[in-house]
């Protein structure tokens, strides 16, 4: 694997190429580059060149002390523990695409008209605050807030009538 311009999208194929090669986790870098030191929420989103999903882990928010050690525990998952996917095998290695999506802390909003498909990922959490589901934004085939709607209901297992909490969030997407 060649190395990336982007420190961030550098970071995520160096864990997910150790962890397939050896299966060993890497360091994150000291001194921590800039953004890296920050804390946030990171979605690791790994595709096969040509655009099929190979896996997609993250984080709503932050869960490690900084965005470096969020990167490498995303990738990792999301080379590995996808449930939608078998684990990423070393002949795969040389055909992949990796972005990293850094997220804004979330905020609470009223409704679908405060939510934009393209600018804004989208929370959705029961009433009974157990069951959340996430979708980034921007995502190709997803062109509208019904849309993005329906589709965090049916990841969080939520029902097309139930209550819900809305949240926004943005994202600066690394690729």
């Amino acid at each position: 694997m060649a190395e990336h311009k982007d420190p961030l999208v550098d970071l995520a194929y160096k864990a997910v190429e150790s962890w397939v090669r050896k299966g060993g986790r890497i360091e994150a870098p000291s001194p921590l580059p800039g953004e890296m030191s920050a804390q946030a929420g990171v979605f690791v989103s790994i595709h096969k060149k040509g655009g099929s999903l190979r896996g997609c882990i993250g984080t709503f928010s932050p869960t490690k002390p900084n965005i470096a050690e969020e990167i490498i525990e995303n990738a990792i998952s999301s080379s590995s523990r996808d449930p939608r996917f078998p684990p990423i095998s070393i002949a795969e290695l040389d055909d992949l695409d990796i972005s990293v999506d850094v997220l804004s802390e979330s905020e609470e909003v009223s409704g679908k008209k405060e939510l934009n498909s393209k600018k804004y990922g989208l929370i959705l959490e029961a009433k009974d605050g157990f069951r959340r589901g996430l979708l980034l934004p921007d995502l190709e085939g997803v062109d509208t807030v019904e849309e993005q709607v329906k589709i965090v209901r049916m990841k969080a297992g939520i029902g097309p009538n139930e209550p819900v909490k809305f949240y926004r969030f943005k994202v600066v997407r690394h690729s």
